[in-house]
Order: C-alpha cells, then structure tokens, then sequence
C-alpha cells in the first residue's frame, strides 16, 4: 500500500510518498519540501499574500500530480498554524479542494503535537526514556511529553520563526536591545507550559522540524564537527547552539545564507528561531538536544496506518525500536528473522564473556547484535556477494532510529562477517578512524564465529562458554549431540578474532577434551 502525506506548514509544504509494510513500519520512497512561506506577514496581517497564495496551490496541485505517477492510494493532507490563524486560510483551502480534490484537516496545535509524537517514537529509541519533543515551526512551538506507550502532556504556544519575524521590521541583524526584549518574550509565553514539564519531570530532550535541525547541525558544523549523513538520533550540545545564534543575530541575512548547513531560504529567520530554541532548552534546563528527522508527515502515517491496521501485515513482536526497524529489513528481504536472532544471542555471548579482554561497552554491544540480525540481507541480490549486498542495502535504506556512527560500524560489520577479512587494501575500511577499524576487527571476529555455528540454520547450538587465559581463547560449544558441521566452520572462521586478540582461539564441543 502507497501513501502520501503532505503537510501544509506555516513556513513550508512538505510531502513524503511512502510503501507501508505492516502495522508500524513504512518505507519513505519520495521526499518533497517547497518553502512556500504561508505565513509570511500573517501574524501581522491576518491574511496569506498572494504570492505565498498563489505558491501554495502550484506547489500542492504538483504534489497531488506527482502521488498519482507513483500509484498512491490514499492522499492524507493536514494544515496547521498559519492557515488556522488567516483570515483567507478558509479561502485556501477551499482552492485546494477545488483544485486536487484534496480536503486538508485543519488540525488544532494540541492535535499537531500528538502526531509528531507519533513520528519521533517510531524514528528515536526511546526505550525507558521519557522525553520532551519540542517542534520550532512558522507560526507556533508544539511541546510533547511522553514515553514508547504514553503521552504524558502536549501543548502548543504561540512561538515560531515566522510569528517572530513580524516583531521585527528590520531584517537585518539584532542588537542585544531586540535579542533581550525577544527572549523575555519566549519566557513569558512559554512559563507556564513549562511549569507542567517540570512538575512531570522527562529524562532527555528531541527536537524535530527545519529550523531545529538546521540550527542543530549547522552548530554542529561551527564548533568543528562533519556534515552528519542523517542528522536523526545525533546530539548536539546547548552551548554550541547559543554560540552560533549569537554569531547569526550579528549577520544580516545574505551573511546568514553563507553559513554551513543554512540555506538562502532560511536566512531571513533563522537566527529567531536560534534565539527561540535556546531559550526553550534553557527553560528545560538541559544542555543538548537529540535531533530527530521525522515530523508531522511522518506522524500523520503513523496515525494512519493504526488507523487502518487490518489493512496492513503484521511483524514479530520487537522489544525495541531498534529492533522493529531491523525486523522489517529482515522480512522485507526475506531473510530470516529467528535465525539471525539466535546469530546475535551467541554473538552476545562470546561478547559478553571476553569484555575484560576487549573492554568495550554497551555502545559496540549493540551494533554488534544489529549486525547480526542483518549480516545476511543481502542474499536478497545474490548469495554470492551478499556481505557486499548487506552493506548496499543498509546504504540506501538507512533505518531510523540509529546515527552515523552506528550504521558505519554496522554497515562495515556486515560486510566482514564472512570471506575476506577487513584490511586496509580495503579503501572503505582504510578510511575509518583507527577506533573504528579496531572495532570493526574485535566485532567482526565475534560475528564470524557466530556465523558459522548456525552454518546449518537449524539452531543446534545452544550455549557457549569462554575461557580466558594469557595464551589463549577456549571456547566450548554446547548442543546438539553432533555439531562436526558447526565446529568445523567456527574453526575455519576464527582466525580474525585471534588476530584481534592476539590469543590463540580453541572451539570444541562440550564432550572434547583440550
């Protein structure tokens, strides 16, 4: 099933075309942003331009056009706080019916907030965390306290880039006069919203929308770091933020536009929306933000979907996000969902009981099972280069939910689970940190040997148990009454983990003796 969701926001129209899989998952196929500004001037006016009007509708009647090529079977279309607050937003909406055919709902602020919810649970693991989303729009700031089963509070306030714009005449920069009075402003509205947060308390704060990601990364940027390939799940710290909106209020918009990571259609606001998400998060009273890249589209699927759910399949139960989104890759390339999970569960295993040789942590333990449930989805393409082929997959669909740096280690993992083992006449793996690459030959031992002892996929092994000494890694197999075929392969698969070790490694079944 194809659907299409196109959000009709104050400052830009967006719409994703998605292939839904089951109950809780879709896959993004089409992207689309037109930064038709709807409400420029509205929240001192009252009225949409003509021109913002005019562009509204082009840029809609394309989407509309556009979802029909792709065999969309259902158009979901939502506005928000411009066209709530205009007084032709009626009028608007009425063309766009008279247009496409399309009826938009015009969704209230408290409404908008529970379906970006919605979206950053299925993007961010979440796992026991309770989180405060905050989403920086034109017209307002929607805040959402919840955790993976429950919303706790949402609310939205009058605060976004282009309602603060129109307190400003001068475009141009902003002197600590304008940056005071702003400020106290954004304190005055959101007090009391803010009051109800802290009395119910959250764990960790994600920001979604435009205007928090671009500050996010262009931030990030500034204080010295790369270009993030997805910015979902990245953090960023306070203090670099408010570092960078500082330089921005100096700048006048064409300078603004000459920043890393900003665009030439977000200078003429951004550095409000700078000045506004600093002091949100210092209203919070936290020092980072985890950046997600789903938003209200991504929610409005989601809400859709459960909406409609006999009309979708049905996944594995998951205990995790994380482990959801796997779960699809694994079904949609139809590989095996419980035989990759017994590969991470002894994978897990030798992890586990080696740590005080490689003294790695959580972090590396999780891309470690990751990369086991899907080292082998790649045999979707062909057996013969399917370590290749994982790899390849994972590029081009980059599951939410997980960072750059998490899917570099689990993209290079899968590719060495088998065959050649990493080395730097590899261009890919030589260009990894040195700490990369050393967990990369740590990890992809592991995986190695976990590999071969499902190498008949029927489970046989039950338990392993490690011994560790000064020369070397015993490792003893337990299960099945003959496991020749399991052994034999760990044996001839061992040699990278012992290498990375600098131990001999011994595999044997329970019945062997040394």
């Amino acid at each position: 099933m194809k659907l299409a969701a196109i959000d009709i926001g104050t400052n830009s129209i967006h719409m994703i075309v998605v292939e839904v899989n089951n109950k809780k998952s879709f896959d993004i196929i089409n992207r689309e942003k037109e930064m038709a500004k709807l409400g420029a001037g509205v929240f001192a006016s009252n009225y949409i331009s003509d021109r913002a009007f005019k562009i509204g509708l082009e840029t809609i009647s394309r989407y509309v056009q556009l979802a029909d090529s792709l065999g969309v079977d259902e158009i979901i279309t939502a506005a928000t706080s411009a066209i709530r607050e205009a007084r032709n937003g009626e009028d608007f909406l009425n063309q766009v019916v008279a247009q496409t055919g399309l009826t938009p709902r015009m969704i209230s602020g408290q409404e908008e907030a529970r379906l970006i919810f919605l979206a950053v649970r299925n993007s961010i693991a979440l796992e026991s965390d309770k989180a405060l989303v905050l989403d920086i729009g034109g017209g307002s700031t929607e805040a959402v306290l919840g955790d993976r089963s429950k919303i706790f509070f949402k609310d939205s306030m009058p605060l976004g880039v282009l309602r603060l714009l129109d307190m400003f005449e001068d475009r141009g920069t902003v002197g600590t006069e304008g940056k005071g009075v702003l400020e106290a402003h954004i304190r005055f509205v959101g007090k009391q919203i803010f009051k109800q947060i802290h009395d119910l308390g959250f764990d960790r704060v994600i920001g979604t929308s435009g205007t928090i990601r671009t500050m996010g990364e262009a931030a990030h940027v500034a204080a010295g770091g790369e270009s993030w390939q997805s910015v979902n799940a990245e953090v960023v710290q306070l203090k670099d933020i408010d570092k960078l909106t500082q330089k921005l209020l100096d700048m006048k918009p064409e300078e603004r536009a000459e920043v890393k990571e900003i665009s030439d259609k977000r200078a003429d606001a951004i550095h409000l929306g700078g000045v506004l998400l600093v002091q949100l998060l210092e209203m919070a009273g936290v020092k980072e933000i985890t950046l997600c890249d789903a938003s209200l589209r991504e929610g409005m699927i989601l809400d859709y979907i459960q909406r409609h759910s006999n009309e979708v399949s049905v996944l594995p139960e998951t205990p995790s996000l994380r482990h959801r989104k796997a779960a699809n890759l694994v079904y949609k390339y139809e590989s095996d969902w419980d035989e990759n999970c017994h590969v991470a569960k002894l994978a897990l295993q030798i992890f586990d009981q080696i740590q005080k040789l490689h003294q790695y942590g959580d972090f590396e333990r999780e891309v470690l099972e990751f990369a086991a449930l899907l080292h082998d989805i790649g045999q979707f393409i062909s057996f013969r280069q399917h370590h290749k082929n994982s790899r390849y997959i994972l590029k081009q669909t980059d599951p939410r939910g997980f960072n750059d740096e998490e899917m570099l280690l689990i993209k290079h993992l899968v590719r060495y689970h088998c065959k050649a083992k990493p080395t730097k006449r590899h261009k890919k793996f030589r260009n990894l940190s040195k700490q990369h690459r050393q967990i990369i030959q740590m990890l992809s031992g592991i995986l190695r040997i976990a590999v071969a002892l499902n190498k008949t996929k029927n489970r046989r092994v039950e338990r392993i148990d490690c011994q560790v000494s000064t020369e070397k890694l015993v490792i003893t197999v337990t299960g099945a009454d003959n496991l020749e075929v399991e052994i034999w392969s760990a044996r001839n698969s061992r040699q990278v983990l012992a290498e990375a070790l600098k131990r001999e490694v011994k595999i044997k079944p329970t019945y062997a003796d040394d």
